[in-house]
């Protein structure tokens, strides 16, 4: 009969350590692909009145006006949260789990936590609101951010790309839960979105390009996406809903 080998200190530690690096071995080098892939460096551009005709340009494409007469927006994010957005308000309900949060945009402290559908007035009430806050921010990004070009904060550049077309980069200096990102819209030949590539503190690659494709005509004409692709994940936005 095989005798056991008795689990002392220091093998055990060797087993913790093998099964550490069996798990983030893997991890550590699809990273390491990626990296060297993906990442890019932020490009210069050039600020000035072309930068700013391109992105009136890629405004006039997706019917900038139609956008602006939207005064609701209701959709769903990765079917996890849920949003109701009474734009012409500034506020919104986001759902998500059994927690929602009626968000005052004008004033945060105005907005309401509940959880299962009782409001609630504490510490959890806070961290709610602040998590809901995070959410919007994000998840209505997704959908709107080709609208946001000319947000207060924001800088417009012009950047020459391999392929003789223009990109827009579009740089947050404020506002949002991130402000410093920026962002390089990609356009067709009529000046839609097909894409941006992104360069923000959330993400470890610089860079990374996500698709602005399945574009959806809603029910008051402005133009918002259904689906982005980012790498090898899928952003599915549903229910989308708008109204004036």
């Amino acid at each position: 009969m095989r005798k056991r080998k008795k689990l002392t200190p220091k093998r055990i530690l060797k087993i913790v350590t093998g099964i550490i690096i069996f798990l983030t071995l893997p991890t550590l080098l699809l990273f390491g692909f990626l990296y060297f892939k993906y990442n890019e460096e932020l490009p210069t551009g050039t600020k000035g009145k072309q930068a700013d005709e391109l992105a009136k340009n890629m405004l006039r494409a997706l019917d900038f006006e139609a956008y602006k007469n939207t005064d609701y927006i209701e959709w769903t994010f990765k079917n996890r949260h849920h949003f109701k957005w009474q734009k012409n308000e500034n506020k919104c309900d986001v759902f998500w789990k059994d927690y929602r949060v009626a968000l005052d945009l004008n004033n945060l402290s105005l907005s309401k936590a509940y959880i299962h559908g009782f409001v609630t007035d504490n510490e959890i009430a806070d961290e709610l609101k602040e998590k809901a806050l995070n959410y919007f921010n994000n998840d209505s990004f997704w959908v709107v951010a080709p609208y946001k070009v000319f947000d207060s904060g924001t800088e417009r550049r012009l950047v020459k790309l391999t392929n003789n077309k223009s990109g827009l980069l579009i740089t947050y200096n404020s506002g949002g839960s991130t402000p410093g990102d920026s962002y390089l819209w990609l356009l067709d030949d009529n000046f839609k979105p097909t894409a941006f590539k992104m360069w923000t503190s959330i993400l470890p690659i610089d860079g990374l390009e996500a698709s602005w494709r399945d574009w959806k005509t809603t029910e008051t004409g402005a133009l918002l996406p259904t689906f982005h692709q980012l790498l090898f994940l899928g952003l599915e936005i549903d229910h989308l809903k708008t109204s004036e």
